[in-house]
């Protein structure tokens, strides 16, 4: 999966009501690919939570 990709897919969990109050895109200009891959998981997993 491309940065890109990952990048639209913690976009689209961003507004959750789980993570609000949370900026969790911000710390990705500092992640290698590997670790946005692991920062995307477990933001959506948090947000599928709350579902």
């Amino acid at each position: 999966m491309t940065r890109a990709e990952l990048l639209k897919r913690l976009g689209n969990v961003q507004d959750a009501p789980q993570l609000k109050g949370r900026d969790v895109r911000s710390i990705t200009a500092m992640l290698g690919l590997d670790a946005l891959r692991k920062h995307v998981e477990v933001c959506e997993a948090a947000a599928a939570r709350g579902n």
